[in-house]
């Protein structure tokens, strides 16, 4: 009994000195291992692509705004000649009651002559002279004005033949008369003039 007490202060001493060993040679902590630094040459390849990308973008961003643009500005024209041309169909149905109104005041004025003593027909053919008078008054101040093709040249944009006249005093090609009125809204063309168009005179 003696022995074994006097041998178990070794034993616990070296048993300490293991675990104090093991511990001093344990595994060293992966955070102390030394960092390896990226080479010049990848940091500049690194550094290219990037200004790659910043290029494309740039690029994207530019058309991108320079379509945005051309959308606002389609978008306006859109609302601007919607703002011109709305009333357009309501003008072809007008122009068609000025026709009515201008051959019904011709009439009034053929019967109407200073020989004829009813003075009726007068009151009328002056009635319907201010209505129209008017009526085209309304119409320059929408834009909506009737054309004057006679003596100049024939446009198929503006006019359609309809018949051909002798070139009496006239070059040929030009406009000799008008047997309906064209019309345009503000510049457009809503009605073409239905026109004859002087020939030359063949001996």
């Amino acid at each position: 009994t003696s022995l074994y007490f006097r041998m178990s202060p070794c034993v616990f001493s070296t048993a300490a000195q293991q675990r104090s060993t093991g511990d001093e040679c344990g595994p060293e902590d992966p955070r102390d291992e030394p960092k390896h630094p990226l080479s010049d040459c990848a940091l500049e390849h690194k550094a290219i692509k990037l200004e790659e990308q910043v290029r494309d973008l740039t690029e994207r961003y530019r058309k991108a705004l320079a379509d945005s643009e051309n959308v606002r500005r389609r978008t306006q024209k859109f609302v601007e000649d919607a703002k011109l041309f709305g009333i357009q169909s309501f003008c072809r149905d007008l122009v068609e009651v000025a026709d009515i109104l201008e051959k019904t005041a011709e009439s009034a004025a053929e019967e109407a002559e200073p020989s004829n003593p009813n003075t009726t027909l007068k009151k009328i053919y002056e009635g319907l002279s201010l209505i129209e008078a008017k009526l085209q008054s309304v119409f320059a101040k929408h834009g909506l004005q009737k054309m004057n093709p006679v003596g100049g040249k024939y446009d198929p944009y503006d006019h359609e033949i309809v018949c051909h006249v002798p070139a009496e005093g006239m070059q040929p090609g030009t406009i000799a008369l008008v047997t309906q009125d064209g019309y345009k809204l503000h510049g457009r063309t809503i009605r073409h003039a239905l026109v004859g168009v002087a020939d030359a005179v063949t001996q």
